[in-house]
């Protein structure tokens, strides 16, 4: 259960924004990532994580995010990317682009999760904290929004996969299509050793 005015525990602290990411574990495409900063008192209807609902409402939800936040900031580190450099160290980099982005800059981060992004700022981990702090929910709901709609777009550019369904993640469906296709330029090589490994002839 979300704990409003959770925030308000970093006495001394004017701006602190939750971060939150989505996509660390799909095949294809981009890990994404949110950071929000609520204004005081702010109360936004039907805010959760993002997980928990459903797409309507998150939909719904990312508009009066970004109408209410005092700011908030969306960066993204790609397939390539994560290939070069493992994919908690890539949801950390574009964690700390996603602050970077603030128009308004945060003074302390509560961060989703067990791992910290190495910030220039003080930073806390509360895991789960998408479920319980506001803020996090509203980066998980922007982090999470952004990426579906890349995903939906890259749908249609590579109609053989279904990424406007499953979003990238292991589906049966999805490595069927990799089974049969290939594998496409936005496929996380890093994801696939194994079934690469297996079936060479795959490689794009």
């Amino acid at each position: 259960m979300l704990e409003w005015g959770y925030e308000r525990q970093f006495a001394g602290y004017s701006a602190v924004c939750g971060i939150d990411e989505a996509g660390r574990g799909p095949l294809a495409g981009p890990v994404v990532a949110a950071a929000v900063i609520l204004p005081e008192g702010c109360v936004i209807d039907g805010l959760d994580d993002s997980k928990k609902l459903s797409e309507k409402k998150r939909e719904a939800l990312f508009g009066e995010i970004c109408e209410r936040a005092v700011a908030f900031g969306i960066a993204e580190a790609g397939h390539e990317r994560i290939d070069e450099i493992n994919i908690l160290q890539a949801t950390f980099e574009a964690m700390r682009g996603a602050v970077a982005a603030l128009a308004v800059p945060a003074d302390y981060a509560v961060v989703d999760g067990n791992g910290l992004p190495g910030l220039e700022i003080p930073e806390r981990c509360v895991p789960g904290g998408d479920a319980i702090v506001p803020s996090v929910a509203a980066a998980s709901i922007l982090a999470k929004v952004t990426r579906d709609h890349f995903m939906q777009l890259m749908g249609a550019e590579y109609p053989e996969y279904g990424f406007e369904r499953h979003k990238g993640y292991g589906t049966k469906a999805h490595y069927a299509a990799i089974l049969r296709y290939g594998v496409c330029p936005i496929h996380r090589r890093s994801f696939l050793k194994k079934l690469l490994r297996e079936h060479p002839e795959l490689q794009a």
